[in-house]
C-alpha cells in the first residue's frame, strides 16, 4: 500500500510546484504589458520588456540544462534559479516608471535568463521521482500545468491589475514563482533525482547537448518537429485578437480563442493522464502536429462562432503533442545529460514560438485568413520534417561516443 501510495503523493507535490511556479510564469508576460502601458502609456513598453524575457529564454536553457546534470544536487540548483527568476521579475516591477526603459529591458534580460527552470528545468526531473506506468501519466499531467497555467496566469494578472494595479501583478506573478522553491527542495528526498553527471567543461557539456539532439534519430526528428510546429502555433496565437475582432465581435473576445486552445489540451491531456495511449510517443507528435495544422487551415475558412471550434481543435493537438514530445525526450536522452536536453529542446521550441510571432506580426494586418494559411503550412512543413529528419547521418565529430540512431 505504501509504495503504491507514495510515487503518487511525490508527483502531486511535483505538480503543486509545477503549477505555481508555470501560472507565475503565465502570468508575467500580460502583467508586464499592462505595467508598461500604464506607467509610460506606450504598449512598446510592455512589448519590449516581454521580448527580453522570452530571447534570454532561449538562450539560457542549454547553459542551466548543463549546470543542472553536473550538480550531484540539482534540486538546489532548480530551487535557486526559480528563487532567482523570482527575484529578477520584483526588480523588473522596481525599475518600470523609475528607471529609463532600456535598463528596464535589460533587467528583463538578465531575469529571463531564469526561464527555462520553469519549463525544462521541471520535466527533467521527472523520472527521478517516478517510473513505469506512473511516469506515461506523470508527463500527461506535467503537460496539463502549461494548458492550466495559459488559462489562469492571464486571467489572473487582468482581475489583480484591475484591482490593485499593475506593479502589483507583476510582484503577485514573482510570488507565484517562489511559492515553487519549496516543492523544488524536496526532489532531494528522491535520490533517483540527484544529478552529479562527469564533470567536463561548461561549454563542451553544452555542445555535446546540442550533439545528442542532432545525432539521435528519434530526439532530433521529435525536437526539429516541435520547433516548426511551434512557429506556427507563433502566428495562431498574434491572429487570435484579430480574429476575435472580425469574427467574433471585438478584439477582446479573442482571448476566448486562446482559452478555447488551452482547455482542449487541459481536456485532451486530462484523458491521456487517466487512459495512456498505447504504442510509441514519435506517431503522436506526427499526429499532434497534423491535427494543429488542419485546425489552423479551418480557422481560415470558418465563419463567426465557428472560429471558436476550430481554434479548439488545435489545443487537442497541442496537448497530446507536448505529452508526446516529453515522453521521447525521456526515452533518447542519456541520464547524465536529460536536464540538458530537456532545457536545450524546450529553449529551441521557445525560439520557434517567437519567431513565429514575429513573423505574423506585419502579415496578421493584411490579411487574418492568410496569415493562417501560413502558420498552416508550417504544420505541414514540421510534419515533412518529421520524415526528412528521421533519415539516418552520423554526426561528424571524431571520436564521440553518441550513437547516431536508436
Amino acid at each position: 500500500m505504501k509504495s503504491s501510495y507514495m510515487p503518487w503523493r511525490a508527483l502531486w507535490k511535483y505538480l503543486g510546484g509545477t503549477a505555481a511556479s508555470r501560472a507565475g510564469d503565465e502570468m508575467t508576460g500580460p502583467a508586464l504589458l499592462l505595467l508598461g502601458f500604464a506607467v509610460t502609456g506606450r504598449p512598446g513598453t510592455g512589448a519590449a520588456l516581454l521580448a527580453g524575457l522570452t530571447v534570454a529564454a532561449a538562450v539560457g536553457g542549454p547553459v542551466f540544462g548543463a549546470l543542472l546534470d553536473r550538480s550531484p544536487r540539482p534540486d538546489r540548483v532548480l530551487a535557486v534559479t526559480l528563487a532567482a527568476y523570482a527575484l529578477g521579475i520584483i526588480a523588473v516591477a522596481a525599475a518600470v516608471g523609475r528607471l529609463p526603459v532600456p535598463v528596464a529591458v535589460l533587467i528583463a534580460l538578465a531575469a529571463g535568463l531564469f526561464t527555462p527552470a520553469v519549463a525544462g528545468g521541471w520535466t527533467s526531473q521527472l523520472p527521478g521521482i517516478v517510473t513505469g506506468p506512473v511516469l506515461d501519466r506523470g508527463f500527461a499531467l506535467d503537460a496539463m500545468t502549461y494548458s492550466a497555467a495559459s488559462l489562469a496566469g492571464p486571467a489572473l494578472a487582468a482581475m489583480v491589475a484591475a484591482t490593485l494595479g499593475a506593479r502589483t501583478a507583476v510582484v503577485v506573478a514573482a510570488a507565484l514563482v517562489a511559492l515553487a522553491v519549496p516543492s523544488a527542495c524536496s526532489l532531494s528526498r528522491h535520490p533517483a533525482a540527484r544529478g552529479g553527471g562527469p564533470r567536463s567543461a561548461p561549454h563542451r557539456q553544452v555542445a555535446a547537448g546540442f550533439a545528442a539532439i542532432l545525432t539521435r534519430r528519434s530526439l532530433r526528428r521529435a525536437t526539429v518537429t516541435s520547433v516548426v510546429s511551434y512557429a506556427g502555433i507563433g502566428m495562431l496565437l498574434v491572429c487570435c485578437p484579430v480574429l476575435g475582432a472580425q469574427r467574433l465581435g471585438g478584439p477582446a473576445r479573442g482571448a476566448l480563442l486562446i482559452s478555447a486552445i488551452a482547455v482542449a489540451s487541459l481536456i485532451a491531456n486530462g484523458l491521456l493522464a487517466r487512459r495512456p495511449a498505447r504504442g510509441q510517443p514519435d506517431a503522436r507528435v506526427l499526429a499532434g502536429t497534423l491535427v494543429i495544422g488542419v485546425s489552423m487551415a479551418a480557422a481560415a475558412a470558418a465563419p463567426g462562432w465557428l472560429t471558436l471550434a476550430a481554434v479548439a481543435l488545435g489545443g487537442a493537438g497541442e496537448g497530446p503533442q507536448l505529452t508526446a514530445l516529453f515522453a521521447v525526450r525521456h526515452r533518447e536522452s542519456p541520464e547524465r545529460m536529460r536536464g540538458q536536453i530537456f532545457t536545450t529542446a524546450a529553449s529551441l521550441k521557445i525560439g520557434g514560438m517567437a519567431a513565429g510571432a514575429a513573423l505574423a506580426g506585419p502579415l496578421v494586418g493584411r490579411s487574418v485568413t492568410v496569415c493562417l494559411l501560413i502558420a498552416a503550412g508550417f504544420e505541414l512543413c514540421a510534419a515533412a520534417a518529421y520524415v526528412l529528419a528521421g533519415s539516418q547521418w552520423r554526426w561528424p565529430a571524431a571520436g564521440t561516443t553518441l550513437r547516431s540512431e536508436k
